[in-house]
């Protein structure tokens, strides 16, 4: 996560990037002061390798939450 933080605009900006994961694997969440950002990565691979057959998985749930400060509206925009 990258936080930045713009007084000129009044503005603080939270990055995050979550490679391999597809927009409907991860939730964005405001309740009360609190911005929630929580996923799962499922990722799956089979392939074949000297003769035999390689079935990989690996499954992760993850959570981030941040304090927003009170009066602070939150916008969500995705990439």
């Amino acid at each position: 996560m990258d936080l930045h933080e713009s007084a000129e605009t009044n503005t603080v900006t939270a990055i995050f990037e979550l490679p391999g994961l597809k927009s409907e694997d991860v939730a964005i969440e405001v309740h009360g002061n609190r911005l929630t950002i929580s996923g799962e990565s499922k990722l799956s691979e089979n392939y074949d390798k000297d003769g035999y057959s390689v079935r990989e998985r690996s499954y992760g749930k993850f959570s981030r939450s941040l304090h927003v400060p009170q009066g602070v509206q939150v916008s969500v925009l995705a990439a």
